[in-house]
């Protein structure tokens, strides 16, 4: 009798196997063989080799790592899988998202007293009325043409960021300038959104997250928390600004965070929710019947679609996990798109149930971290697929969505439907 040999460890890194859609048969595999398993870094698109890392692909295992931030850190070595250079690595762990508690909870709590709830109702109704204007647009222009629209470039874009231009308080005139700002740092190993990368006198590309790459944002982000000082409006800038406990440098990473997370993670979200509903027409009916709840159906898509596809820690001490030594200085990154399609905590993985209860998806991580936004992302994914419901009877596919290059950012690039 023989022992078969478990398969070999696919590539789950490389950001170019991303733009064909996202690999679940390579994560079921490292599921089901290899749950924490080691990959290499080559040097791809120009961006220089790394050091390897851990890859976590079982849900309960990337719960844990999440949860665990005393043995994961996120501010050792921050929360993307390359390293940053050494020198900007201090500069990098400014922001929230690359703290450990408690600092990371001091400001968690600041931040969270400007989603205040009369705030909120106000943004209801304009984002509503948004969505509505907007797929009304993309209803027409289908109907002056062949029955089709990109609702990429037509809805979903600009409603993710006129929302939050909206939320922070950007002058209209300056809307566009966050757009700009999210793909140069969310899009930057993808040539088609960040253009070629720039590169230091050694030839070597800079990280669109250093201080020299940041620079026009941060300079935009003290001119605007002068002006909301001197005039103050509803939006979070100025709550921001407002508040004493908060020192400039930390505003304007709160700035940066805000724009960069707070518009991609809609943006993201909403033309993949709605790809998977126009590829599920019978899904789609029943929820236009009101045979299954929007709530659910919200939860169901961002496990179907999660907008972030992992996210890096670093081990702080010598650990093991999936019967695997981890040392410390190890990289450690989370596969959130892996652990939502776990047959261990979702019965069906692969089939989209729009009444999916319980739905412990992790697209909105979990532990200390989880999103701050959360909450507020799926008011906005709510609404506006409310209103596709309303306004576009039977949604289909017509032609491939071009999706993101990245490893990072489940991103849809465009999404051409049949609306008429």
């Amino acid at each position: 009798m023989t022992v078969r040999e478990a398969p070999p460890v696919p590539d789950v890194f490389d950001p170019r196997r991303y733009a064909a859609g996202v690999p679940y048969a390579a994560y079921r595999v490292l599921r089901d063989h290899h749950p924490v398993a080691w990959q290499d870094e080559p040097e791809v698109l120009g961006w220089p080799a790394g050091t390897g890392f851990w890859a976590v692909t079982r849900h309960a295992d990337v719960v844990r790592v999440l949860k665990d931030s005393a043995t994961y850190s996120s501010y050792l070595g921050a929360t993307q899988i390359r390293d940053p250079d050494p020198d900007d690595l201090p500069f990098i762990r400014r922001m929230m998202l690359n703290q450990d508690p408690p600092q990371h909870g001091r400001l968690r709590r600041l931040v969270s007293r400007a989603f205040t709830p009369g705030r909120i109702d106000r943004f209801t109704a304009l984002a509503r009325e948004r969505a509505r204007t907007l797929l009304d647009r993309a209803r027409e222009e289908a109907r002056s043409g062949d029955g089709t629209v990109d609702l990429v470039a037509a809805v979903t874009d600009e409603y993710a960021l006129l929302n939050l231009a909206d939320l922070l308080g950007v002058p209209e005139s300056d809307r566009r300038l966050l757009l700009h700002w999210t793909q140069r740092v969310i899009g930057y190993q993808d040539p088609d959104e960040a253009g070629a990368p720039v590169l230091d006198a050694a030839g070597k590309p800079v990280n669109p997250r250093s201080p020299a790459m940041l620079r026009d944002m941060f300079a935009y982000a003290r001119q605007l928390t002068v002006y909301k000082r001197r005039c103050p409006a509803d939006d979070i800038m100025t709550t921001l600004a407002s508040d004493a406990e908060l020192a400039d440098a930390e505003l304007e990473m709160f700035f940066f965070l805000l724009t960069v997370a707070g518009n991609d993670t809609v943006r993201s979200a909403a033309p993949g929710g709605l790809l998977a509903l126009a590829e599920h027409p019978e899904a789609y009916e029943l929820l236009r019947a009101g045979k299954v709840g929007i709530q659910s159906a919200v939860d169901e898509l961002l496990r179907w679609h999660p907008p972030v596809l992992s996210f890096r820690r670093t081990a702080a001490r010598d650990t093991e996990l999936a019967g695997r030594r981890i040392r410390a200085g190890d990289k450690v990154v989370v596969f959130h798109a892996s652990a939502n399609r776990d047959e261990r905590a979702f019965a069906e993985p692969g089939r989209l149930d729009l009444a999916r209860t319980p739905n412990p998806h992790v697209s909105f991580g979990d532990g200390p971290h989880v999103c701050l936004g959360a909450h507020f992302a799926r008011l906005q994914l709510r609404l506006l697929y409310e209103e596709v419901l309303r306004a576009l009877p039977g949604p289909r596919p017509a032609g491939p969505a071009g999706r993101l290059v990245s490893n990072f950012i489940n991103g849809v690039k465009s999404l051409p439907l049949t609306v008429v």
